[in-house]
């Protein structure tokens, strides 16, 4: 087992690698430096091999797949992800990493939207998408992280073995931070600070693309991990509606007697019976849940009786 792995995803970063790798090397000595690399053509592994780095590849196209083989393959007491595209600066690992071996967090956040993001960042859209997404997450969930974006992460030996990669693209650090969240893992934010990608070097983040991707992401994770305020929402406004159509029909009741807009009252009663329908949905799949959350316990303690395993050996 490692005692700290750094894990650098790739794409075509030819250009960067070579810097990205010898930065890390310098702040993490002790540190194994693995590079993943995901279907490049321009020569990345190379440059990365010869620079000191572990290469390995991944087939499966997709920042998704990559950080499954990563967390799958490798052990290690901590974890620092950073991307290939050096806009991360290594003088912050040293404090990400200790936050893990030493202060017990499961996840540290390399906050860059607190620092320098929203003045070197260049891309369209790109800071208020952040800003959004940011909001969205801390509203629904309850919480206070301060980059959800960001590449730049450190995480446990329990994190990694017990988080289930479902996303295929850069959703995946979304995702990441949501199940931080709702398992109550122990989470951190350092504030680090970014600088744009040199001239050159291409992103692969397809802003109105990938910005699709995260919301639908948020929606579905809220879905599931928050079922009974999801569906007491949609219950609400069920019943809202079915009270909107009724009150005219019941007004003209009590003035007439008659029920001239017998298909309003239809309406309204299908209305009324879809909002119980979504309450009782969410209060079921709430309970399944709280079994979730309890099942998440036992798998914690048992990767927990590996991790105390590995390092006594």
């Amino acid at each position: 087992m490692d005692t700290i792995a750094v894990l650098i995803p790739c794409y075509n970063e030819a250009k960067t690698i070579g810097k990205v790798v010898a930065d890390f090397k310098k702040a993490l000595p002790e540190a194994v430096i693995y590079v993943y690399d995901n279907n490049s053509t321009d020569g990345t592994d190379e440059i990365a091999q010869k620079n000191g780095a572990i290469v390995r590849y991944e087939h499966q196209q997709g920042k998704g797949a990559v950080i499954r083989s990563m967390f799958r393959e490798i052990d290690a007491k901590c974890y620092l992800m950073i991307d290939g595209d050096d806009t991360y600066p290594a003088q912050n690992a040293k404090d990400m990493v200790d936050a893990v071996l030493n202060k017990g967090m499961d996840m540290v956040v390399g906050d860059r939207l607190s620092s320098t993001y929203f003045t070197e960042n260049k891309r369209l859209f790109h800071n208020s998408g952040n800003k959004v997404v940011r909001g969205l997450i801390n509203f629904l969930f309850k919480n206070n992280i301060r980059d959800i974006m960001t590449g730049y992460r450190a995480f446990s030996y329990l994190f990694v073995k017990t988080f289930p990669v479902l996303s295929q693209g850069f959703e995946i650090e979304t995702e990441m931070t949501i199940h931080a969240l709702d398992k109550r893992m122990r989470v951190e934010n350092v504030v680090v600070d970014y600088r744009d990608r040199p001239e050159g070097s291409q992103s692969k983040l397809n802003t109105i693309s990938d910005g699709f991707k995260v919301l639908k992401t948020i929606f579905r994770l809220f879905k599931n991990y928050r079922p009974m305020m999801f569906f007491g929402i949609i219950a609400v406004i069920l019943l809202l509606l079915a009270i909107g159509f009724f009150i005219p029909v019941l007004i003209e009741y009590i003035q007439t007697g008659l029920v001239p807009k017998f298909p309003t009252l239809i309406v309204s009663g299908f209305a009324a019976l879809a909002a119980i329908i979504s309450y009782f949905s969410g209060l079921i799949l709430n309970v399944l849940k709280a079994q979730n959350l309890q099942n998440f316990e036992i798998i914690l303690n048992y990767f927990q009786n590996e991790y105390m395993k590995k390092t006594d050996q």
